[in-house]
């Protein structure tokens, strides 16, 4: 198993505090996919308007953690070494479940297309095994500036 701390998932992806929505690499294979968590805490500052009244992390995060997972994965390619990977879409997008303070989601892209600068990863965010969000995530590989 290949593992990576918050501080070597730095030196792959350029996001930084409050945007980087992984907090460790369990487990990835250059290329092919990644494994990975984000433990989830009241301290989120997203926490103070989403919902106050009911904390749920944003959809639209938790497809950004993915992302970030699946780009870990594809950056982490000897060519793609110092670049960065871009959206290029979002399809079969689903939500199924809340993700809470105290959650631990555990967020797993595999990569199933790529063709160059472009790639697909098919991405499933679960909490304790149930699923709370899945998607199909396009990605374009790009020069960082």
């Amino acid at each position: 198993m290949n593992s990576l701390t918050t501080k070597q998932i730095q030196e792959i992806i350029p996001h930084r505090h409050p945007f980087l929505l992984v907090d460790e690499i369990e487990d990835y294979e250059p290329g092919e996919f990644g494994i990975g968590y984000k433990c989830v805490t009241y301290r989120e500052d997203f926490f103070a308007g989403h919902f106050p009244q009911e904390p749920v992390m944003p959809g639209v995060l938790i497809i950004e953690a993915l992302a970030q997972v699946g780009a870990v994965a594809i950056l982490s390619l000897e060519e793609n070494k110092g670049k960065i990977a871009f959206f290029g879409g979002i399809n079969k997008c689903r939500f199924k479940g809340k993700v809470k303070p105290g959650d631990k989601l555990r967020l797993e892209t595999k990569i199933i297309r790529h063709k160059g600068p472009m790639g697909v990863g098919e991405a499933v965010a679960s909490v304790d095994g149930r699923v709370v969000a899945q998607a199909e995530l396009t990605f374009m590989v790009g020069a960082a500036q």
